[in-house]
């Protein structure tokens, strides 16, 4: 109903945040789209101005993390850089992501099974972006010679980077009392690089 581009954004973006301190605390199904109104500092009436029901919230909060996840990469991964020097300025960007995103990805995670059937699939396409971006990084270290890899493996191991990444969110109740984030991401990237060395693949059968 809106037409102002700058006011949806902004509108969008208080609401994701008020529904993630919501859906955090007490559930999707136990929030209200009166508390979501409140807590984004707007009336009820001003909300159903730019949704028709709670689950275009959800919706909007799996949206705009994949849509920054991938504005992130973007952004910071350069031109001028190849191969594995390009993986790790992906890894690194995607790591500080799930930084700055814990609450919105635990969210995510979590309640994604209350999305309409017919908004789901567009979510799950989603994610199978976000490793795609991956599996193109790896592959052209394999069409670079730096990796000797298979379909299958480049393909499993985009996925894998993925949930490493994630698990930041998921078990920080754990990992956090160890780790900075910079001395999370150092680990994982360790981890994954060995893990796709063309050493470590050599011989593998």
């Amino acid at each position: 109903m809106v037409k102002d581009e700058k006011l949806i954004q902004k509108r969008r973006e208080q609401m994701i945040k008020a529904a993630v301190t919501l859906f955090k605390e007490k559930g999707f199904h136990r929030t209200t789209t009166r508390e979501i109104a409140r807590v984004a500092g707007f009336s009820i009436g001003t909300l159903y101005e730019y949704i028709r029901k709670k689950e275009d919230v959800l919706y909007l909060v799996c949206d705009s993390i994949y849509d920054e996840v991938r504005e992130r990469l973007e952004e910071q991964i350069k031109p001028d850089v190849k191969g594995i020097d390009r993986l790790k300025q992906a890894l690194h960007a995607f790591y500080q992501v799930m930084d700055d995103f814990q609450d919105e990805v635990l969210v995510m995670y979590q309640e994604a099974k209350s999305l309409p059937q017919e908004t789901l699939p567009y979510v799950l396409k989603k994610e199978i972006g976000m490793a795609e971006i991956f599996e193109k990084l790896i592959q052209d270290c394999v069409d670079e010679g730096m990796l000797h890899l298979t379909d299958e493996e480049i393909y499993g191991a985009s996925h894998n980077i993925l949930v490493q990444g994630q698990m930041w969110a998921f078990r920080r109740w754990a990992l956090r009392s160890h780790y900075t984030i910079e001395e999370f991401t150092k680990m994982q990237e360790a981890f994954i690089i060995q893990a796709l060395n063309p050493v470590n693949t050599a011989n593998r059968t």
